[in-house]
């Protein structure tokens, strides 16, 4: 069963220039990072200094353009980055790329590599449709805290993805709950890749096309097809 992206229309007015690119894959194989999956976040970071060729993450004209849609919900862009932008300053700094999981692993590479926001959600864990929305600030958001789970609720205004069962990422794509990230057990997924005008949409399709040829090559078998 194919998962429903709706994006509201409060999200569509507050940033018309939005778009995304969804891959939906079955029949994954995820696991610890491998030295595969490792020299792709290495060739990530080197690709990524390369396309900024001495500038910030920040000064990129698609990363520029994520900052102001922060603002404008009002989020601290430089306090509370996009996912990738705060992946880009790490693959510049002497912290580098973390190594979370192979899948994982895999989208922070096409993330870095091409400078767009890229999440994964595990289907099997999402509740029915996901939605991007504008928060009332009553919505539940699952986190950990001092090794302890405890709710928060998004500012009024926010954009943030929810499911049935509350809200997924905050701050648009700016930090992922524990309940629908995928782990080494999952199987299935939705990798969804996000950008804002003036990143052209086929650099966006070239993006993702990348990600499921990797996703083919590391679980071969899986099926997996790239949608809106």
């Amino acid at each position: 069963m194919t998962l429903t992206l709706t994006v509201s229309d409060e999200v569509r007015t507050l940033a018309p220039g939005f778009t995304h690119v969804a891959i939906e894959a079955h029949g994954l194989v995820n696991g610890p990072s491998t030295a595969g999956s490792s020299e792709l976040l290495d060739d990530a970071a080197r690709r990524l200094a390369v396309r900024l060729d001495g500038r910030a993450p920040h000064e990129d004209p698609h990363m520029a353009a994520w900052r102001e849609v922060y603002t404008a919900f009002g989020s601290k862009p430089s306090r509370t980055r996009n996912s990738a932008e705060a992946l880009a300053k790490r693959a510049l700094s002497g912290a580098g790329l973390p190594r979370i999981n192979l899948l994982v692993d895999l989208y922070n590479a096409i993330s870095v590599a091409h400078l767009i926001p890229v999440g994964g959600e595990d289907l099997d864990r999402v509740q029915g449709g996901m939605r991007l929305i504008r928060a009332t600030g009553d919505e539940s958001f699952v986190t950990v805290a001092d090794g302890a789970e405890t709710v928060e609720h998004p500012d009024a205004g926010e954009v943030v993805w929810c499911d049935e069962a509350g809200v997924t990422c905050r701050r648009w794509n700016w930090r992922q709950g524990p309940r629908t990230r995928l782990t080494e057990e999952s199987v299935s997924a939705i990798f969804l890749l996000e950008s804002l005008a003036p990143m052209p949409l086929a650099e966006v399709e070239r993006a993702a096309a990348e990600l499921a040829e990797l996703l083919e090559k590391f679980s071969p078998g899986a099926q997996i097809a790239m949608r809106p």
